[in-house]
């Protein structure tokens, strides 16, 4: 089971659930935890091998399917029928593969951050992590990867966040977790299109370079799905600019949770 930790608010109120990317735990959503619980139920959770959860969850085959379902397994434990999910980078995976394999337990996505596509310099980045994943210390290649996904100065409180949490990870869990890039560019594309049901939030940071583009592409193929950038901000718009992405998300949640208490009035009158 994985280590979680839940702000209740009421039984009246939705669930709102994070899931942060590789490297993090449930500690980087530091800067939503307060705005969120004034009218939701929270969730953070700590992925597999990452904060307090345990290490050596993992099995020959594994990928981001189990990784979700680790997700609902915390969800069934608490009796969570349903929630809104919201990730950040690498985390914007496990809840679009929990929406794709669980799409009833999921209300809408906020993907921060988002990894939907890779292009050249992503995909020689991650080349290079696999070919040295077991022979370089992690922490200097989670440090280099930090550094070239968030550059700039005003990157740096989440930079360190992030390296920050790293350092509790072991390198055999950081090994595990890399290697479920190898394949990563056709399964996102697949992603794509099995979760075009859902209600998508973007929040991208506009100084996001290597993974903002591919989010515009789909965004503009599919009419669910919706973006908003969000000015100086990197990677890592939660902790970059946490107002702009918590008055974004509360907003969304808001409007999703309206849309559905209209379609569930229309349902009974023409029941009734």
């Amino acid at each position: 089971m994985l280590h979680y930790k839940t702000y209740i608010k009421g039984d009246k109120h939705p669930w709102v659930t994070f899931i942060h990317g590789a490297g993090g735990s449930s500690s980087v959503w530091f800067k939503q935890i307060k705005e969120f619980r004034k009218a939701h139920n929270v969730l953070l959770l700590d992925l597999r091998g990452h904060g307090r959860s345990e290490r050596g969850r993992w099995k020959k085959g594994d990928s981001f399917r189990e990784v979700a379902d680790d997700v609902v397994e915390v969800m069934d434990k608490l009796g969570i029928g349903s929630s809104h999910m919201i990730g950040m980078s690498l985390g914007t995976i496990v809840a679009q593969t929990l929406a794709e394999r669980h799409p009833d337990r999921v209300k809408s996505l906020i993907l921060g951050g988002a990894v939907i596509g890779l292009d050249i310099r992503t995909k020689l980045l991650l080349w290079a992590g696999n070919t040295f994943k077991r022979f370089v210390p992690y922490m200097l290649l989670y440090k280099l990867f930090a550094y070239i996904i968030m550059p700039k100065k005003e990157h740096e409180e989440s930079r360190l966040a992030f390296v920050n949490q790293a350092k509790k990870m072991c390198q055999k869990e950081f090994v595990k977790w890399f290697s479920l890039t190898k394949l990563i560019n056709p399964y996102l594309a697949r992603l794509q299109s099995t979760t075009t049901g859902v209600p998508t939030l973007f929040l991208m940071g506009e100084e996001d370079y290597l993974f903002i583009p591919p989010v515009e592409e789909v965004v503009r193929r599919s009419k669910k799905f919706r973006l908003i950038t969000i000015r100086n901000s990197g990677h890592v718009c939660n902790i970059d600019q946490p107002d702009a992405f918590n008055r974004h998300s509360i907003r969304y949640i808001r409007e999703m949770e309206s849309a559905q208490e209209r379609s569930l009035n229309f349902g009974s009158r023409l029941s009734g």
